[in-house]
């Protein structure tokens, strides 16, 4: 006989699981109503974050116009064009339009000083530092910015209005002294002038930030093409970096703005208290919020306080509308940046 062949049935290998325990059961339940639950607080803590924010400036604007009443009142709309202020017992006229000049004159003049230092600084960190000297001075720029104000003002006084009235101002009169601005200097140094710059510091932190990221966000494929063409690093930050970047620099621009018009005490201590309109940067000056932290607390009339109200109100409009304004620059450039990339 052959050999015969034997063939043994297959036995199956599937293993049939076994069935959940009832304590894993409970466990899996409990952990979906804590996240479901962690869900819904998240959401209403960050809700209750967002309607309190919209409360407390809805709360302010509504204390500042109460408080603005009896001068709206009485001056109206003129009182923005008005340009006398004069906060006597006896007889006191009140017009907001030498303080919205000198807010709007020393705040340009800081943006115009501070915008082009303060983008070369990000320019710099970004695209052109090495990476130990980025990480040293980026740090320090920022850190300018938590300097309290009150110390800018400081060491304006000590410091910056005798240079200025030394050194700066008769130089700039005697080159530039045929234009308004660059008028005959003052014996102080406390002026417009000084104000600017002591804001020219307090901007430039914001906007070089803001600029330096954005200058890093650039997509590096760009400017690697652009250098693949022979165009040299200078071509690259002109042709490529700052065209694409152009609606964000305007932005970080309008933050930086913003700082420099609501600024009150550094500016009250170094701009002199003045309440005239003139065109001399060299003279004494005045802006709204200075003027409201130096006459509020020793007003000699309700009229007297109300007018300051209402030129609270005043910046608090031109502020939100500054800001709104950079936040929509800032879509725009967001929007162009992702079709770019």
């Amino acid at each position: 006989m052959g050999r015969d062949s034997i063939t043994l049935p297959r036995m199956s290998a599937t293993v049939t699981p076994a069935a959940p325990r009832p304590t894993a059961m409970r466990r899996r339940s409990w952990r979906k109503r804590g996240d479901r639950f962690g869900d819904a607080a998240m959401y209403a803590i960050c809700l209750g974050a967002a309607l309190l924010g919209a409360a407390v400036i809805v709360a302010i604007a509504y204390q500042v116009v109460h408080g603005a009443q009896p001068a709206i009142s009485k001056f109206g709309l003129g009182f923005i064009t008005s340009t006398e202020w004069k906060p006597t017992e006896q007889f006191s006229v009140f017009g907001a339009g030498s303080l919205l000049f000198g807010t709007l004159f020393s705040s340009f003049f800081a943006l115009l000083l501070g915008a082009p230092i303060a983008i070369s600084i990000g320019l710099y960190l970004s695209l052109l530092a090495p990476k130990a000297v980025r990480g040293v001075v980026s740090p320090l720029v920022e850190l300018l910015a938590a300097v309290p104000s009150v110390i800018l003002g400081f060491w304006g006084i000590l410091i910056l209005a005798p240079f200025v009235k030394s050194t700066i101002e008769p130089a700039l009169h005697s080159v530039l002294g045929f234009i308004p601005i660059f008028g005959e200097p003052q014996t102080t140094g406390s002026s417009v002038f000084t104000a600017s710059l002591i804001l020219t510091i307090m901007i430039i932190p914001i906007i070089a930030s803001v600029s330096r990221d954005l200058f890093m966000a650039v997509p590096s494929e760009l400017q690697d093409g652009a250098a693949a063409l022979g165009s040299t690093r200078w071509e690259v930050i002109r042709g490529v970096v700052l065209p694409s970047t152009l609606s964000g620099m305007i932005a970080a621009s309008l933050l930086g703005l913003g700082r420099a018009l609501g600024e009150a005490i550094a500016v009250a201590q170094v701009i002199g208290g003045g309440t005239e309109s003139h065109l001399s940067l060299f003279k004494n000056g005045g802006t709204m919020a200075s003027i409201i932290a130096l006459q509020f607390p020793s007003a000699v009339s309700a009229i007297h306080t109300a007018s300051l109200y209402y030129i609270a109100a005043l910046l608090l409009v031109i502020g939100v509308a500054s800001n709104l304004l950079a936040s929509w620059v800032g879509i725009r450039f967001g929007s162009a940046g992702g079709a770019m990339r």
